[in-house]
């Protein structure tokens, strides 16, 4: 199957640090892939060059046959790529309904004129769907302010599949998520993601999280990727045990 997303050659450099070494990836349309690595290793930076955040030094980013690299984050976002955020992105004083309809605002050709109390039949449907998909309805009308932290977590996801992207990115979902609750939180996420031919990439530091969730694995280690496979064989690779999980092979 052809893919959807390609990265060839991705180059960035802080000063004397690599943050990205020559990365290059291929991931399917659909293909739910986790990146782990630990802090500093790049998979931050990998994300923040495809969404547009950073500017490559070199290499190429192509999404669906067009090449991104280097776009402002607003037209990627048009182009078919969205992200969550490790702290999720939110208007706190606002309701999860209130910040739901001002992200399909967004979306739509109206914009954010869309986001009136005579808001269209369609615009209400999606914000049904959402929060039902997203297991939000009873939060509806609560200040995003007073949610826990998994709730505000299932927002920002939820903000961020407004526009139906191609390529999802979530940035460390389960972070600041009570122990008892990630796998909840993440079963939400996924169920909800479910009939969707959208490539899911989401950066993890709970090995647990993406032994069950990932189809695939990529493992960043300064800046390079040094493993890519499934979770077995990832989990399982002497170089991610010695640099990334810290298990002695």
């Amino acid at each position: 199957m052809t893919a959807l997303l390609e990265t060839s050659g991705l180059q960035k450099s802080f000063g004397a640090v690599v943050a990205a070494n020559d990365i290059s990836v291929a991931a399917r349309r659909g293909e739910r892939l986790g990146l782990i690595g630990n802090n500093g290793a790049g998979k931050t930076t990998f994300v923040n060059l495809v969404t547009g955040y950073l500017k490559p030094d070199a290499g190429r980013v192509v999404l669906d046959g067009l090449d991104i690299a280097g776009l402002a984050p607003r037209r990627v976002r048009r182009h078919g790529v969205s992200r969550s955020f490790q702290i999720p992105q939110l208007f706190a004083s606002l309701t999860p309904e209130e910040n739901l309809l001002i992200a399909l605002g967004i979306a739509s050709d109206d914009g954010l004129s869309s986001w009136q109390p005579a808001r269209s039949a369609a615009m209400t449907a999606g914000l049904e769907d959402l929060l039902a998909r997203f297991r939000l309805r009873e939060y509806r009308d609560h200040s995003i302010a007073a949610l826990p932290g998994g709730v505000r977590k299932l927002v920002d996801v939820a903000m961020a599949v407004t526009h139906r992207p191609k390529l999802l990115l979530l940035d460390e979902p389960t972070s600041g998520v009570a122990a008892e609750e990630k796998f909840a939180l993440m079963d939400v996420i996924m169920r909800a993601l479910e009939g969707s031919d959208a490539t899911v990439l989401f950066v993890e530091h709970d090995m647990e999280i993406v032994g069950r969730y990932a189809e695939r694995v990529l493992a960043f280690y300064e800046g390079r990727i040094i493993a890519d496979g499934t979770p077995d064989a990832v989990l399982g690779n002497a170089d991610v045990q010695r640099y990334v999980t810290g298990m002695t092979p």
